[in-house]
């Protein structure tokens, strides 16, 4: 079993940045491949950026550019930095997680982020 929590978000200004948290635990970690999604109101939940156990890492066409995802296999943890933000960034954040080669998915309870002025 994987916990999943988030934690980072908040209210921004357009322009502004914000850097989202996911710990895991109760996991290998190190074997665990990250993705964060979100899901503004009334639309569907969406990949924003994603890191495989091996490293590697993809972006949505949005995000390319203005995000950045890293891990941190020694505390456990994965990192979304958001710059640049714009209005049509908010959302409530998401972490998941799934082992390779597995198709179990493990979620947190997200995160909102509130781009506004």
């Amino acid at each position: 079993q994987v916990q999943l929590v988030e934690s980072g978000g908040g209210l921004v200004q357009p322009g502004g940045s914000l850097r989202l948290s996911c710990v895991a635990s109760g996991s290998i970690f190190r074997f665990l491949a990250i993705g964060w999604y979100r899901q503004a109101p009334g639309k569907p939940r969406e990949l924003v950026a994603g890191v495989t156990s091996g490293g590697s890492i993809s972006y949505a066409d949005f995000a390319e550019g203005r995000f950045t995802i890293s891990r941190d296999n020694a505390r456990n943890t994965v990192y979304l930095q958001m710059d640049s933000l714009k209005p049509e960034d908010t959302a409530v954040y998401y972490c998941n997680a799934r082992y390779k080669g597995t198709a179990v998915d493990y979620w947190g309870q997200g995160t909102q982020v509130i781009v506004s002025s």
